[in-house]
């Protein structure tokens, strides 16, 4: 058992509706030592990749984004939600189907933090459907740029997401994979990984 998943283990609570709050250390409130870990696995798993941006959504991809960003030692870009007065020129625009929050965003990049030479690492907290990251990849491919992976901290392996995406041919690291969950029992089976 890998340190997300014990961690998963010992504070995540799983709810009805294939739900599992880790809101207690990942993604309300933020346990910053392990942050720091998850960084570093990041960018130990992408090591031999040269990236030039992070890429995420947000809000609650922003902390892990940010953190693997130091380590990689580069820019973190973030999609906003909403359209912002501050968001002048161009922009890369995608539909984003939320699985959270059961409705769709548009999500927004300024064209002036992606170009063509970037080599973008996607990352963020959960993968369930894969829109979220769909839509990013999208905004890369709008900008020209590359995607040279995608790390996700949670995985919910029972849904399509990440089957979409690595059929469409993308490197996916994810550090939990869940296979099941039980809001009953709050019991959690997570795929084995190398």
């Amino acid at each position: 058992m890998n340190f997300i998943e014990k961690r998963i283990v010992e504070d995540g609570i799983v709810k009805p509706g294939h739900v599992l709050k880790v809101d207690s250390f990942l993604n309300h409130q933020i346990d910053v030592a392990l942050l720091d870990e998850i960084g570093k696995e990041f960018a130990r798993r992408f090591e031999n990749e040269t990236i030039t941006k992070v890429l995420t959504i947000e809000a609650s991809g922003i902390a892990v984004a940010c953190s693997v960003a130091r380590e990689l030692g580069v820019p973190v870009v973030f999609a906003r939600k909403s359209g912002s007065v501050n968001l002048d020129g161009d922009t890369y625009v995608a539909e984003v189907e939320s699985y959270t929050h059961k409705g769709t965003n548009r999500v927004i990049v300024s064209g002036k933090y992606l170009c063509p030479e970037d080599r973008v690492l996607i990352v963020d907290d959960f993968l369930a459907n894969g829109c979220a990251l769909q839509g990013l990849i999208s905004i890369v491919d709008s900008a020209g740029a590359e995607v040279v992976g995608c790390g996700i901290v949670i995985e919910k392996g029972f849904q399509e997401g990440g089957y979409r995406i690595r059929n469409l041919g993308f490197r996916l690291e994810s550090l939990a994979i869940i296979e099941s969950m039980d809001a009953q029992t709050g019991r959690i089976v997570f795929r084995a990984q190398e």
